[in-house]
């Protein structure tokens, strides 16, 4: 690596490790917001940004923020999530804090002074695992908050007012938090891909174009229930079998829309008993696209088919949008500067969409956002074997430190 003979992506992974043993017992990683581990895992994450010669702070929403002053105005922002689903894996969100930290500590290292200021960031909350809420710490430095949702509580009866407060934080100045957008330069968050296309094309990173928007629509099947063996087949108003030709058209639509991805994960059919007619399910239908209007369409076409189904079996359906996410697309000279410190390192800088969605989506009502993607093993994310090799660790950081070197010389 530049200004050193370091092993970046060594050290990376050796970081990753400790902090993946900051963990509730059990597989894998689990690390909740909020909690001992979360503790933990910011007092280690504050010497790392200490050894890089940031400034460490905890913030009002139990975001650890690193800050390194530059030599003019405005700043740049980085960072990821420190939190974890149950049973996760040693990457997902928390490399996104450790790369650019050491991307930082490679530009000391370097002797770079950038001549603007640097924060890395290190959110609480981007899983919404614990609360039925996510994204309250990208959303604070957004100035996006929704207040109420301090009173939403977790399995425990523990209000997020609570939790934030049991952790030395002061809720009120959630607001506090909002970063001034006349002086926001961009955000970049460094992240494993999740998904298999780095491993296919046999590339280390990934440059991302946006991330995709998403909605959720509820529908509620109503037909007849009545005994299996005394009902007959035209008689019948099963409420499963209108469910199962919506699930089908489901997928048929996605397949046939080009970066369509729509998904029924759960059906829900009453009584549920083997010898009688289902008289009612209820399911949701997610769909996923970097184009807004192609995404809304589809649910449209999803409604409208469903009603024609419900009509031809004498069913009732009721159907809600019930959440919509717009895509946040990442901005074209951030996303330049990264496909050019990609092949500067040797990569193709290949592009792709994100299907998840990462605080950068909460970020981007603040500033210009950026991502960076990572190979990880089998495109597996959100469990204990989730991987990715040191020597992409490395080269993260070295794409991180020159796309920061290349905006500084722009």
């Amino acid at each position: 690596m530049t200004g050193s003979s370091k092993d970046w992506g060594a050290e990376a992974a050796r970081h990753l490790q400790a902090l993946a043993e900051i963990s509730a017992p059990g597989p894998g990683v689990t690390r909740l917001p909020y909690g001992p581990e979360h503790r933990q895992a910011v007092d280690y994450l504050r010497e790392m940004m200490r050894g890089a010669g940031l400034v460490p702070e905890l913030d009002a929403a139990a975001s650890l923020v690193g800050r390194a002053e530059g030599g003019g105005a405005g700043t740049f922002y980085m960072g990821s999530h420190q939190d974890s689903v149950p049973q996760g894996g040693a990457f997902d969100g928390i490399a996104g804090v450790v790369l650019p930290v050491m991307a930082m500590q490679l530009l000391a290292v370097e002797g770079v002074v950038l001549p603007f200021a640097v924060e890395v960031m290190a959110f609480a909350d981007e899983e919404g695992v614990r609360f039925p809420t996510a994204l309250v710490g990208s959303r604070a430095v957004a100035g996006t908050v929704d207040m109420a949702v301090l009173d939403m509580v977790d399995r425990d009866g523990v209000s997020l007012r609570a939790a934030l407060e049991g952790f030395g934080c002061d809720p009120e100045a959630i607001p506090q938090v909002a970063r001034d957008r006349a002086q926001a330069l961009g955000y970049l968050e460094a992240h494993i891909e999740q998904g298999p296309v780095l491993e296919t094309e046999g590339e280390a990173l990934g440059v991302v174009t946006g991330i995709c928007g998403i909605e959720r629509h509820a529908l509620v099947f109503t037909g007849e229930t009545g005994h299996a063996g005394t009902v007959p087949m035209e008689a019948r108003k099963d409420a499963l079998v209108g469910a199962a030709r919506v699930v089908a058209e489901v997928d048929r639509l996605a397949r046939a829309t080009p970066g369509l991805r729509a998904t029924v994960g759960q059906v829900d059919v009453r009584p549920g008993a083997v010898n009688a007619v289902p008289g009612e399910v209820r399911m949701p239908v997610e769909l996923r696209s970097e184009d807004d209007a192609a995404r809304e369409a589809a649910g449209q076409a999803i409604a409208t088919f469903g009603s024609r189904v419900a009509a031809d079996l004498g069913l009732t359906l009721e159907a809600r949008r019930t959440y919509a996410q717009p895509a946040a697309p990442c901005d074209p000279r951030l996303r330049a500067a990264l496909v050019k410190a990609v092949q500067q390192g040797g990569g193709k800088g290949l592009e792709l969409t994100s299907g998840a969605t990462h605080d950068a989506s909460a970020i981007a009502d603040l500033c210009p956002i950026s991502m960076l993607f990572i190979r990880c093993r089998g495109g597996v994310s959100h469990r204990p074997d989730e991987h990715a090799e040191s020597d992409d660790l490395g080269a993260a950081i070295w794409a991180i430190a020159a796309t920061l070197r290349g905006l500084a010389d722009a």
